[in-house]
């Protein structure tokens, strides 16, 4: 088993670094079971994305997740007690691969950290990104493409990172950026279908990744299932008192911000059905956000990319219906292990 050189710091051996809607939470419960790993009981706690307090406003929702950041070092050291004597220290935030500075954070603080990226069809990840937010309450625009064209005025706004629907998956700049502070042999790059279609088989590949003992992991759990609620007066009622109530959120005590809207979001969920396919045309609409991109992708990575830019036989919810009584993650909050 390889190991960190600052073996007294009680700081993450790996991190699973992007992107968001790509498995990174089901990962995250899978990686738990390995009894040579120990993964952060917060799962996201964003702690390399500032250095110092998180903001305090933003988007819809945001001022209530921002008060869910572990940004101080005691408290993110914290998350990491109770590791068994050998056992790999890791935690996954999916924004990390997105923010540059996050990059840099991470490469001054723990330069031999391995570092897990799991890329998804960037349409694919967009519009599951875009479900994800309509699911609970706080996307305002009931359209994929049109909230697609919203971002840049979303983004100088200062809404926060998971509205960024088009720059988070943009993994060409962000993987290019990634290579020039650490060496490719410390990053581990592989496809969100992996996951679903090969799971034990990809988990392997993890574990040697990490130099941990393979074929004690098989399974990937359906962690953080999207739902999708149709749109109507049902969804727009809920929807109101769901961002009225993350608004009221950011003078309330953290724990009960959570409680006032709690109840509605899973009112507004409980109906929902999986997400549904895209169309070829609004694929079409979507595709020139990451054509580049994807051409850089395919220079940085030496990969083939070039099914993205193609209409896709398999769409929308690959995972099925949420399994029954679960309900969306809100990651950034302490996990059963």
């Amino acid at each position: 088993m390889w190991k960190r050189k600052d073996e007294d710091m009680p700081l993450p051996h790996f991190l699973v670094i992007g992107a968001p809607k790509t498995g990174t939470t089901a990962l995250h419960a899978a990686l738990q079971q390995h009894p040579a790993l120990h993964l952060s009981h917060v799962k996201e706690p964003k702690f390399f994305l500032t250095d110092g307090p998180p903001p305090t406003r933003g988007g819809p929702g945001d001022p209530q997740t921002y008060q869910e950041h572990v940004w101080r070092r005691d408290d993110y050291e914290a998350l990491f007690a109770g590791a068994p004597d050998g056992a790999l220290l890791g935690e996954a935030t999916p924004f990390y691969l997105y923010d540059l500075d996050a990059q840099r954070r991470i490469h001054a603080a723990v330069p031999h950290a391995r570092l897990i990226a799991i890329l998804r069809d960037p349409v694919e990840r967009a519009h599951s990104n875009w479900t994800h937010l309509w699911s609970a309450g706080l996307e305002p625009i009931g359209d994929v493409v049109r909230a697609c064209a919203a971002e840049q005025r979303r983004i100088a706004a200062g809404w926060a990172h998971f509205w960024h629907y088009v720059g988070l998956g943009r993994y060409g700049e962000q993987l290019a950026h990634l290579f020039t502070l650490f060496p490719r042999e410390q990053v581990l790059v592989f496809r969100y279908r992996d996951l679903v279609d090969r799971p034990a088989e990809t988990l392997d590949r993890i574990s040697a990744f990490l130099g941990v003992e393979q074929g004690l992991l098989t399974e990937v759990p359906r962690e953080n299932v999207t739902a999708h609620p149709d749109a109507g007066g049902r969804h727009r009622l809920l929807s109101a008192g769901l961002r009225a109530g993350a608004r009221a959120g950011r003078f309330l005590p953290h724990t009960v911000g959570q409680r006032l809207t709690g109840h509605l979001e899973h009112l507004l969920q409980r109906r929902g059905n999986p997400r549904r396919p895209l169309t070829w045309e609004q694929r079409q609409q979507l595709i020139p956000y990451f054509a580049a991109d994807i051409e850089l992708l395919q220079r940085v990575t030496g990969e083939d990319f070039g099914d993205w830019l193609q209409p896709r036989e398999r769409s929308g919810g690959l995972v099925g219906a949420r399994p029954p009584g679960q309900r969306q993650s809100r990651n950034g909050r302490a996990r059963p292990k």
